[in-house]
């Protein structure tokens, strides 16, 4: 049963008569508290990977893309209830009632696929996932010349790095 219903699964915000306060466990007060946890964890997330990264001498771009999809995220579900006064502004965790809200929101703030800020938007992340996934393949298809130490490589010649970069 729970297979068969995951995607539409839902965890509602609170009704807009509740405003910003904490209303009852059962009509929304669960969203409320999974938001925090929620909230809370993908922050101690952010933080490892960009301690990591430190650690491990590399750079921190990874742990600031997270930052960006971490911006919108709270924009959406904690900036924007509250400048508009009601948790119920947020959007529901679920698979379809996501993507149901985002249609409404289209609908009532204009319509987002005739964007062309939204347009670029979908074109660079899809566009980058297509590049890491290209550079993933490159470095696994030189790994017989010991393309997985491309970092300790980037400056040596005649190196695998420099054969994936042909």
């Amino acid at each position: 049963q729970f297979v068969r219903q995951l995607f539409w699964l839902s965890l509602e915000p609170p009704p807009p008569s509740y405003g910003l306060s904490m209303p009852p466990l059962n009509q929304g007060g669960w969203f409320l508290i999974v938001g925090l946890f929620l909230t809370a964890s993908i922050f101690f997330w952010w933080a490892r990977t960009y301690r990591r990264a430190v650690e491990l001498g590399m750079g921190t771009h990874v742990a600031w893309a997270f930052a960006a999809a971490i911006w919108l995220y709270l924009v959406l579900g904690l900036f924007r209830p509250i400048l508009m006064g009601s948790w119920g502004e947020a959007v529901p965790y679920g698979i379809f009632p996501h993507l149901d809200w985002t249609a409404a929101f289209s609908l009532r703030y204009g319509n987002l696929f005739y964007n062309p800020f939204h347009a670029l938007s979908i074109v660079f992340l899809y566009g980058s996932a297509l590049l890491f996934a290209m550079h993933g393949a490159t470095i696994l298809a030189v790994t017989r010349f010991g393309g997985e130490r491309e970092i300790e490589q980037i400056t040596d010649r005649g190196t695998a790095s420099e054969r994936a970069a042909l």
